[in-house]
């Protein structure tokens, strides 16, 4: 399993961002070994949340060799025109690092904002994504209902066959099946999915990729939000699962199996589940304390995981 980082985008104490702040963030993940940097996308949300393609761009140069993914982008809401244009040069700055994580977004108020209905989202992300091919790699031209796209726009990113585009999918059928249909990877939502649920959906992928002439094996799965705090002190970890509950409107107890909050045995236990439903890289997200958190992780939990096993045997 192979480990990113979400930039700290979502302002959880008020205190805001400072600048310099998310470069110093990046330099302890890539010291820490973490490969690759992930940023999520909503216009609204219940906390003040910094724009993910601008946050990606400003930690270009301090990225090294990190893959840069958006996990996920909303070219509905963004238009794929313009989500396209960033991706090309997101994709030209880093010298072809780029993983182009597209979704519908879940939250109607990032539609409204934009002007658009939300029970078009859809359709509309279906033929975004063709369109994002289209605009991202000179061909097939696209005429749809809700776009059309003729060539490449310029300049044409680093790759000819241009970034990857994963898409994100809670783990329906139909979601499912449009991954295997138009996307180049699975990218899952970690508080969406347990690890059991996340074994049905890949097998349910697996079928669908045979039915579209792909292969499961070496399809990439990966999971993305996967909020973390490594604790002993169980007050602590009540008090950041209760707070998360707030914010995402979810049950604290389906969190507690979905998140890495608590000690760092649990949370290798629970990174083994994901692991064994064949997730094969996992971006986590601290709460707070974010060095102290990246650190953590890779000191207490990882070393943790292969011995999951040893200790259920």
């Amino acid at each position: 399993m192979r480990f990113g980082a979400h930039l700290p985008l979502v302002d959880f104490d008020g205190q805001g961002w400072q600048p310099g702040e998310l470069g110093s963030y990046v330099d302890v993940a890539r010291q820490l070994g973490f490969g690759a940097l992930g940023v999520n996308d909503h216009l609204v949300f219940q906390r003040p949340w910094l724009d993910g393609i601008v946050a990606l761009a400003s930690v270009v140069e301090r990225s090294g060799d990190m893959r840069l993914a958006t996990t996920v982008s909303l070219p509905v809401v963004r238009g794929p025109a313009s989500l396209a244009k960033a991706a090309a040069a997101l994709d030209i700055l880093s010298g072809g690092r780029l993983v182009l994580g597209v979704g519908p977004g879940s939250s109607a108020r990032d539609y409204d904002a934009a002007g658009l209905d939300f029970d078009e989202r859809w359709p509309r992300l279906d033929e975004s994504i063709r369109v994002l091919r289209t605009y991202l790699r000179d061909g097939p031209a696209f005429d749809g209902r809700f776009y059309a796209a003729t060539s490449a726009l310029q300049p044409r990113p680093v790759r000819p066959q241009g970034p990857p585009i994963w898409i994100g999918s809670w783990g329906s059928e139909a979601g499912l099946r449009r991954v295997a249909r138009l996307g180049d990877g699975w990218l899952a939502s970690a508080y969406n999915a347990s690890p059991a649920g996340v074994a049905v959906a890949r097998l349910r992928l697996g079928g669908a990729l045979k039915r579209a002439g792909k292969d499961l094996d070496g399809f990439t799965c990966a999971l993305a939000t996967m909020w973390t705090y490594v604790t002993d002190d169980g007050p602590t970890r009540e008090a950041h699962l209760a707070e998360l509950a707030r914010m995402l409107h979810r049950p604290p107890e389906q969190l507690r199996e979905r998140a890495l909050i608590g000690p760092a045995p649990d949370c290798a236990a629970t990174l083994r589940g994901y692991a064994e439903a064949g997730i094969d890289q996992v971006f986590i997200w601290p709460l707070a304390d974010r060095h102290d958190q990246l650190e953590r992780f890779m000191r207490d939990v990882v070393p943790q995981m292969s011995d999951v096993d040893d200790r259920a045997s």
